[in-house]
């Protein structure tokens, strides 16, 4: 697909997606996020160890704010992301309850003055995915422009849900695909050959019904 039909399709697609999530009962996207919860903490218990980056919930999208609790009382650092400029890469800043906010673009609030940060990890909401792993964002380009400067790419599980899913949002090479997927269904991890489906990890193990090994001391080592 050409730049400019593409352009134009993935906005109308953004649209289309966002305006379904948004048609969703509070009670709804509720109990869809406390699903959630539950699968990242029992599929990915390194989060509670490392340095996680979120982003504020806008628009129906899941709210990471209740894990990220959880997850600082078990010692993570947690992080929002900064716009600095336009087109440039996006930095991250600690936060927690009781460190000042500042109101950025779409009203989305940002850490002020705490310190910056690179994060291990990156929860990050899609409003659309696809089979291949790849994210509809709002079509700034921001986390994939940062993803693609930092030293370290930090393993990324994108948030979203079962409605949101399409064929393809024909990834261009500046797209990244996520490392994981997680929705109220359950957690996929990219392979080579895409998506592949785990399941749903049992409440007593923390296991999957998939065999899988999460790379829990490789990629989340812990603050070095």
């Amino acid at each position: 697909m050409d730049a400019t039909p593409l352009k134009a399709w993935r906005r109308a697609e953004r649209e289309r997606l966002v305006a379904a999530r948004l048609a969703l009962a509070p009670a709804v996207l509720d109990t869809w996020r406390r699903r959630i919860d539950g699968f990242l903490e029992r599929s990915f218990p390194g989060l509670a160890r490392c340095r996680l980056a979120f982003c504020w919930p806008i628009k129906g999208e899941y709210d990471a704010r209740h894990l990220a609790r959880t997850l600082r009382s078990r010692g993570a650092l947690t992080a929002l992301p900064v716009v600095v400029a336009p087109k440039t890469p996006l930095v991250f800043r600690e936060w927690h309850p009781g460190i000042e906010l500042a109101k950025g673009a779409l009203d989305i609030p940002y850490p002020a003055n705490s310190q910056e940060l690179t994060p291990e990890a990156v929860l990050l909401p899609m409003n659309g995915w696809d089979a291949q792993g790849y994210r509809l964002g709002y079509g700034a380009g921001f986390f994939d422009r940062t993803l693609a400067s930092l030293a370290r790419k930090p393993i990324t599980i994108g948030i979203s849900y079962e409605l949101a899913r399409i064929p393809s949002i024909h990834p261009q090479s500046w797209d990244l695909p996520m490392d994981y997927v997680v929705t109220e269904r359950g957690v996929y991890r990219r392979d080579p050959e895409g998506l592949a489906y785990l399941g749903e990890p049992d409440q007593g193990s923390g296991m999957l019904a998939s065999p899988v090994c999460y790379a829990d001391e490789d990629y989340f080592g812990g603050r070095k």
